[in-house]
């Protein structure tokens, strides 16, 4: 009796531990992010499972899986004007995980990075999803995202098309998730500005690299006449006509 009391008991304990543990990590596992250095680059983070191949164990064929970060690579598309632009589509090329050794990337299956086009909405937001196997605890992923990578075949099949301002630019994905640090890095980004001007004659200089309009052109012709000085045998002429020196 006792010992059927004893099993009884066990099995509740382990019935709710196992409920609990299950619990915690849930609890865990929603809150996978600690420092977020991606300052909203990358958001809706999750690791999720994947079966990624099968594991031989003496004479059974197991399924083997692996975990893999997932989320969202975010942005906005404007013109120049900073109105927001639907319809432009955006990419992301991995070119390699780095820091990863070659039998960790066979012990997951050699399943790589893998990256969903996103394309902006009526207020411009982009979501560009990726997946990312996590080895040695971490993700360590560098590529391109490329902007509207189309746009020449849409310019001769429609006849207009948005040109991006930025082709394409690098970028590092790292996640540590020892210490739930996400750090999302571009490299250097190209600013386009606009040269204006008070719009009065004399008062601005023309900038480096700019070239006048055509009303600057207009004007500087008429304000160095206005600076030429009198002709002397103009002067002798407007006083003979009132007689003097006669």
């Amino acid at each position: 009796m006792r010992g059927c009391m004893a099993v009884r008991r066990f099995l509740v304990v382990g019935f709710f531990g196992g409920l609990m543990g299950a619990a915690g990590c849930a609890a865990g596992a929603k809150k996978i992010v600690q420092e977020d250095f991606a300052e909203g680059r990358v958001v809706d983070l999750s690791i999720t499972d994947k079966l990624t191949g099968n594991r031989e164990l003496l004479f059974v064929s197991l399924p083997k899986k692996s975990q893999f970060l997932e989320g969202y690579i975010q942005g906005v598309i404007t013109d120049y004007a900073d109105n927001p632009v639907q319809g432009v589509v955006v990419r992301a090329v991995a070119s390699g995980e780095s820091q990863i050794e070659e039998s960790e990337m066979r012990s997951a299956g050699t399943v790589g990075s893998s990256f969903d086009p996103g394309v902006s909405d009526t207020n411009g937001f982009y979501r560009v999803r990726f997946s990312l196997p996590i080895l040695s605890n971490r993700v360590d992923v560098r590529g391109r995202l490329l902007y509207n990578p189309g746009w020449e075949q849409e310019r001769e099949n429609l006849g207009k098309a948005y040109e991006p301002q930025t082709k394409q630019s690098q970028f590092r994905l790292y996640y540590e998730r020892k210490r739930g640090r996400v750090i999302f890095s571009e490299g250097i980004r190209k600013s386009v500005v606009a040269a204006v001007t008070s719009g009065r004659p004399g008062k601005s200089a023309p900038l480096p690299g700019t070239k006048p309009s055509d009303a600057e052109k207009a004007v500087a012709p008429a304000a160095g006449a206005a600076a030429k000085p009198p002709d002397k045998g103009a002067e002798d002429d407007l006083f003979k006509g009132f007689g003097f020196g006669q």
